[in-house]
C-alpha cells in the first residue's frame, strides 16, 4: 500500500509552500512523491526531482530561451509541450503511479495537456482555481480526469486552501492504491449507446457477447463517453467496436456542446480495429438543459429528456450531411468496416406517436445511406427498427462470421493496460 508514487506538478517558484504541503500529506499517509517544477522565472526553495530545466529541454529549448519568448502565454505553451513529453516518458519508465497537478488558469492549461498523455485508468487529479468552469472545453479533458476546486488558493496558504489540497492528496493516493487494472483474460468489445430508453440493443447484445467469451464495455454517447471510447480505441484497447450511436458525432458536426470532439469515428480505424457501425440516434441535436433552444430549431420535433439535456431533431438535409461525413471518415479505416442500416427507425423517440417522429427525414437518412455506403463498406439493410430484435440478430450473425474468419480474435486481448511504478 505504501509504495505508490504520485507525480506532483506545479509552479514551485510561486507555490512552493502549497506543493510541499501536498507532499507532506501524501508521505504522511505512506505514499511517495515525484516532484516536477514547471515554473519559468523563479526557483523552488529546494530542488525538485524534475526541474524546470528538464521540462524546457523536453520542449527543445533552454529555460533562458523560454524566458526570451517575452510573453507569459508563449512561455507556458512551451512548458506545456515539455511537461507533456516528460510525463509521457516518466510514466513509460514506471516512475509514478498517479498524477496530481495544481494551478490557476496557466497551470490548469498545462495540467490538462499532461493528463491527456496518460492512459485510461491511471489516476489523474487537477487542483485548480477554475475546476468545473465553462472556460474548460470538454475536448481538453482526459476522459477519466478528476478535478478539485482550489478554494482560497489564489495567493498564499490558509485553512480553506489546506482543505482543498489535503483532500486532493488523499484522493489521488487512495485512487492509486485502489484502482483495479483492466483484466487480461478476455478480449474487449467497445460499444456506444444512449441511455437505455433511447437505444436498447445493448441489453441483448452484451450478455450474448459475454457468453461468446468477450468482455463488453458500453459507452454513454453524451460527449465524455465518446471521448473515453475514442481514447481507448486509439490505445488499441478493443478487439472490435460496435459503434451504433452517432448522436454525439452529429452534434459535433452541428457545433453542439454535447460532443466528444473532432476525432470521433477515427481512432478505431487508425488502429485497424474491426468496426461495426450504425446510424443510431443520428437524428438528435442536443442542447444542455439550461440552454435556450435557438429560434431556427423551435419548429422542430423536440424531446426534453431531463433537466440536463434536451433534443431537437435534425432535418433531412442535416442527416444527409452526417451520413456523408460518416462515410468519408470510415473510408480511411485501416481495418474492416461493416455498416448496418435499420430502415424502420434509429432511436426509440422516432417511432410513430413519439416526440421525434419524422418519417420524411428518416426516409432521407435511409436513402442517403443506401446510396453512399455500399461503396464504402459491406452493408446490411435491416427492415426493422434499431431497437427491434432483428437488428441484434443481424449484428450477432455478422460478428460470428468475423470470429469464424479470424477478423475478431476469440482469445487473448489487445487491451492497453495500465502499468505501475517500480
Amino acid at each position: 500500500m505504501g509504495d505508490k508514487r504520485i507525480l506532483l506538478i506545479g509552479t514551485y517558484d510561486t507555490k512552493d509552500p502549497e506543493m510541499r504541503y501536498i507532499e507532506e500529506c501524501i508521505t504522511a499517509q505512506g505514499g511517495k512523491v515525484l516532484t516536477m517544477d514547471v515554473s519559468v522565472l523563479g526557483d523552488p526553495t529546494t530542488p525538485t526531482d524534475i526541474s524546470k530545466h528538464d521540462v524546457a529541454a523536453a520542449s527543445g529549448m533552454t529555460i533562458e530561451e523560454v524566458i526570451a519568448q517575452g510573453d507569459e502565454n508563449k512561455a507556458f505553451r512551451v512548458m506545456s509541450r515539455g511537461a507533456a513529453a516528460v510525463v509521457t516518458k516518466a510514466y513509460a519508465e514506471g516512475r509514478f503511479d498517479a498524477m496530481l497537478a495544481t494551478g490557476g488558469t496557466m497551470g490548469t492549461d498545462l495540467a490538462l495537456d499532461c493528463a491527456q498523455t496518460l492512459p485510461m485508468g491511471v489516476p489523474k487529479y487537477i487542483v485548480s482555481t477554475v475546476s468545473f468552469s465553462p472556460l474548460i472545453p470538454p475536448h481538453r479533458l482526459a476522459p477519466d480526469v478528476q478535478m478539485i476546486l482550489w478554494a482560497g488558493g489564489l495567493y498564499g496558504m490558509n485553512s480553506v486552501c489546506r482543505s482543498s489540497l489535503s483532500q486532493a492528496a488523499g484522493a489521488v493516493l487512495g485512487a492509486a492504491r485502489a484502482v483495479e487494472a483492466p483484466g487480461r483474460d478476455r478480449p474487449m468489445i467497445g460499444m456506444t449507446s444512449l441511455g437505455s430508453s433511447c437505444l436498447r440493443y445493448m441489453k441483448t447484445l452484451k450478455p450474448a457477447l459475454e457468453k461468446r467469451g468477450f468482455e463488453v464495455a458500453v459507452f454513454h454517447s453524451t460527449g465524455m463517453g465518446g471521448m473515453a471510447f475514442e481514447k481507448l480505441a486509439g490505445e488499441g484497447a478493443f478487439c472490435c467496436v460496435m459503434d451504433f450511436c452517432m448522436q454525439e458525432f452529429a452534434n459535433m458536426l452541428a457545433g453542439s456542446l454535447v460532443s466528444s470532439g473532432e476525432d470521433r469515428l477515427t481512432n478505431a480505424g487508425l488502429s485497424g480495429i474491426p468496426q461495426m457501425v450504425a446510424p443510431g440516434a443520428l437524428d438528435l441535436l442536443d442542447f444542455a438543459g439550461w440552454q435556450e433552444i435557438p429560434e431556427r430549431f423551435k419548429d422542430r420535433p423536440f424531446h426534453e429528456h431531463n433537466r440536463l439535456i434536451k433534443s431537437a431533431v435534425f432535418n433531412a438535409e442535416e442527416r444527409r450531411a452526417a451520413i456523408a461525413e460518416m462515410a468519408t471518415r470510415l473510408k480511411e479505416a485501416k481495418g474492416p468496416v461493416h455498416f448496418f442500416l435499420p430502415t424502420g427507425g434509429i432511436e426509440e423517440w422516432d417511432r410513430e406517436g413519439q416526440e421525434a417522429h419524422d418519417p420524411e427525414a428518416l426516409t432521407a437518412t435511409v436513402e442517403s445511406a443506401r446510396e453512399l455506403w455500399p461503396a464504402v463498406a459491406p452493408t446490411t439493410v435491416i427492415d426493422a427498427h434499431i431497437n427491434d430484435a432483428t437488428f441484434v440478430e443481424a449484428v450477432l450473425k455478422q460478428f460470428d462470421a468475423w470470429v469464424d474468419e479470424g477478423i475478431v480474435v476469440r482469445s487473448g486481448s489487445t487491451t492497453a493496460f495500465v502499468g505501475s511504478a517500480k
